[in-house]
C-alpha cells in the first residue's frame, strides 16, 4: 500500500528530476525553432534596408535557408550549451517548487480540495518566479549569443563577461526580471490550465494517454503564448546585442521602452512578430514535455 500511495503522490524531488530532464530532451529536439525565433523577434523592419540581405529574414523558412547557407546546420544550434543548463535548472526549479506548493496546498484540509483554477494559478506562478530568480542569467546569455553575429559569438562564460563588463554591470544578467516576472504568467496558464482540462475532459484523470496529454498542453500553451507575446518580443528585444538602426547603438533600459519603440517605428501588429515559431515551438514543447514527465 505504502508503496501504491508513493507512486501516486511521488515526492517534489521525483517531479523535479523528472521536470529537468524532460525540458532538456525537449529543448535540445527544438532548439532551431527558438533561434529562429530570438531572430525573428530581434530584428526590425528599419534593418531591411540596412543590413546585408542574408542577415534579414523574411520569416520562418526564410530564416532558416539563411542561416544554413551562412553559418552551416550548427548555426541553428547556436547557445544550445546555455540553453540547456538553463532548461536543466529551470526545469528542475520548477517542478520542485510546483509539485511543493500544490502538495502543500492539498495538505490543507481547509482549503477546498481539489485547488480551484485560482490556486492552480497561485502555484504555477509561485513556482515560476521561485525558478526564474536563480536561472534568469543563463537566459540572457542565450539570447545574447543568439543575436550576437557568428564572427563576433563567445562561450558562455565570455558572454557573461561581456555582459558584465557592459555599462549594465552584473545586474545586466537579469536584465528583463521584471518581464520575466510578466511571463511567469505563462506556465501559471499553462499548468493551471492543464489541470483544469483534465478535470473537464478527462474526468480528472492522472494517468493519461501520450495523445491526450499532447491534446491538453497543446491548447494550454497556446492561450498562453498568444495572450504574453509582446512581453516576450520586448524581452527579446531588451537582451538582444542587435540594436535597431534607430536608436544608434543605445541600449534599451526597460522592456516597457523596447515596446514603446515597436509600436512607434513598425506598429502595433510587431509585437506580435515571431508568433508563428513561437507558437510551433510552444505547442510542441509542450506535448512533449507531458508525455516525457508522465513516462
Amino acid at each position: 500500500m505504502a508503496n501504491q500511495s508513493s507512486l501516486r503522490n511521488p515526492p517534489p524531488i521525483v517531479y523535479a528530476i523528472s521536470g529537468s530532464v524532460a525540458l532538456v530532451v525537449a529543448n535540445s529536439l527544438l532548439f532551431p525553432i527558438d533561434t529562429v525565433r530570438t531572430k525573428l523577434q530581434a530584428q526590425s523592419k528599419q534593418d531591411a534596408s540596412q543590413i546585408p540581405d542574408d542577415a534579414y529574414y523574411n520569416g520562418f523558412i526564410d530564416a532558416v535557408i539563411k542561416i544554413v547557407r551562412t553559418e552551416g546546420f550548427p548555426g541553428l544550434y547556436a547557445a544550445l550549451p546555455g540553453s540547456i543548463l538553463s532548461n536543466a535548472f529551470q526545469g528542475y526549479a520548477f517542478n520542485y517548487w510546483h509539485s511543493l506548493l500544490r502538495q502543500t496546498y492539498m495538505s490543507l484540509k481547509s482549503l477546498p480540495q481539489p485547488p480551484g483554477t485560482t490556486a492552480e494559478l497561485a502555484c504555477a506562478y509561485g513556482a515560476g518566479v521561485l525558478s526564474v530568480l536563480f536561472t534568469i542569467p543563463l537566459s540572457v546569455v542565450t539570447t545574447r549569443q543568439q543575436t550576437t553575429p557568428p564572427n563576433e559569438r563567445k562561450g558562455i562564460l565570455g558572454t557573461a563577461k561581456e555582459i558584465v563588463d557592459s555599462d549594465d554591470g552584473i545586474t545586466g544578467l537579469w536584465k528583463g526580471f521584471r518581464a520575466s516576472l510578466l511571463l511567469c504568467i505563462n506556465p501559471a496558464i499553462t499548468y493551471g490550465g492543464i489541470e483544469r482540462l483534465r478535470v473537464l475532459l478527462f474526468q480528472g484523470r492522472q494517468v493519461l494517454k501520450p495523445w491526450e496529454s499532447f491534446l491538453l498542453g497543446m491548447i494550454s500553451k497556446a492561450i498562453a503564448i498568444i495572450a504574453l507575446q509582446p512581453v516576450s518580443v520586448a524581452q527579446t528585444g531588451l537582451r538582444s546585442k542587435h540594436l535597431p538602426p534607430s536608436r544608434n547603438g543605445k541600449p534599451f533600459k526597460s522592456f516597457g521602452e523596447v515596446m514603446a519603440h515597436i509600436v512607434e517605428t513598425e506598429g502595433f501588429l510587431r509585437l506580435f512578430k515571431g508568433l508563428g515559431p513561437q507558437l510551433s515551438k510552444a505547442i510542441l514543447m509542450q506535448g512533449l514535455l507531458n508525455i516525457l514527465k508522465e513516462r
